[in-house]
């Protein structure tokens, strides 16, 4: 069930608490790792959101997922989600805590879909260029690959979006040849 106001709140809590504490970075870090696991394992998630499976249980599957790996502030974090009956949202509140970390320290999130896989030379390119055409400076890329796109990219940041994929084309002929726009140019 989406809850946007109850993630922020959670998200703005750990953010608050682990500015406060002087441990940003660390529980950036811990939440990043969360979000990896979150899409890399949907059965995590489900396991997150069952009514089915008790907190308990669900307290011992994350702890023996993140034992060592994520430290104490994030850890209590997790546990009092799971007190407050909350666990299911922790993907939400992954996603609002990222959000107000870049809002925080002026991040900008650009997104690139690509047909392939990129190299890190190119990813590098594409954060130059769109640092010399924009007055953005600290840029954080997350790339996709979805073949659909047949070649070219689509890139994402804020509210423009830029495709310039083969499937976007090929759907532009496809839509003129289906409007006749040559045929009633011709006349």
């Amino acid at each position: 069930m989406n809850n946007p106001r109850l993630a922020g709140r959670y998200a703005k809590s750990l953010l608050d608490l682990a500015i406060e504490q002087k441990q940003l970075d660390v529980v950036y870090e811990d939440i990043k790792l969360l979000q990896a696991i979150c899409k890399s394992n949907p059965d995590f998630v489900s396991m997150l959101k069952s009514p089915v499976i008790n907190g308990d249980k669900k307290e011992h599957v994350i702890e023996a997922i993140l034992s060592g790996k994520v430290n104490k502030t994030t850890s209590l974090f997790l546990k009092l989600l799971i007190k407050k009956t909350r666990e299911n949202n922790l993907p939400e509140i992954i996603k609002s805590f990222i959000e107000q970390f870049n809002k925080l320290n002026n991040i900008h999130q650009v997104k690139l879909t690509t047909a392939s896989p990129v190299s890190n030379e190119l990813q590098d390119a594409i954060i130059n260029k769109v640092k010399s055409t924009t007055s953005l400076q600290k840029i954080e890329l997350e790339t996709t690959v979805k073949d659909e796109l047949i070649g070219g990219f689509t890139l994402e940041m804020g509210d423009i979006f830029v495709d310039a994929s083969i499937l976007h084309d090929l759907n532009d002929v496809k839509k003129q040849f289906k409007n006749n726009e040559y045929i009633q140019s011709i006349r």
